[in-house]
């Protein structure tokens, strides 16, 4: 990692994770397979800080332990990248495992519980979904049809305003909302 850690992929240890190896391979990983409008492609860092958005939408009562659950929902992608969903199912239950070893390290690094509880994991679900559907027709072309297909339409109004940063913005951005929910 940029930092210097060196994470073991097959056994990842919570001790060699760092929200800065995060925050910056987040920002430089692209939604959708980059295929978005704008000048900068749509990251990862910005889709967990839309979905962090949406949960607090959802449940204003949420706590900063489930809200920061929301903001690490794609953790794992820092290293393993943004698999599109489909592709995800055809590579099949091994990739998931990784996928979740890797998420529960991150979980016991930053103080959450390694199995995320089932009510959280609807609701991140859930605010993943809008976020998908807003990301759709709003930055990667779908047809507002095509998007009610795949991901449903939110019931809610939500409309987090949705326009690729710069890296360096989504990184920072990212950081800033990750301390101010840990203190």
């Amino acid at each position: 990692m940029l930092s210097g850690r060196r994470l073991d992929l097959l056994d990842p240890s919570p001790l060699d994770i760092e929200i800065e190896d995060i925050a910056h391979g987040l920002s430089r990983q692209a939604r959708w397979n980059g295929q978005t409008s704008g000048d900068w492609a749509f990251s990862v860092a910005q889709h967990c800080l839309v979905v962090e958005d949406i949960v607090g939408h959802l449940r204003p009562d949420a706590n900063a332990a489930w809200r920061l659950a929301a903001l690490l929902h794609d953790a794992p992608e820092y290293v393993i990248g943004d698999l599109i969903t489909p592709f995800k199912a055809a590579v099949g239950l091994d990739y998931r495992d990784f996928e979740a070893r890797l998420q529960h390290a991150v979980h016991i690094r930053f103080g959450l519980p390694p199995e995320t509880p089932k009510a959280l994991k609807q609701l991140i679900k859930r605010a993943d979904r809008i976020s998908a559907y807003l990301e759709a027709v709003h930055l990667a072309g779908f047809a507002v049809e095509e998007a009610e297909r795949l991901f449903r339409k939110p019931r809610e109004a939500v409309r987090p305003a949705l326009h690729p940063w710069a890296p360096t913005e989504a990184k920072a951005r990212f950081l800033s909302r990750f301390g101010r929910l840990c203190s």
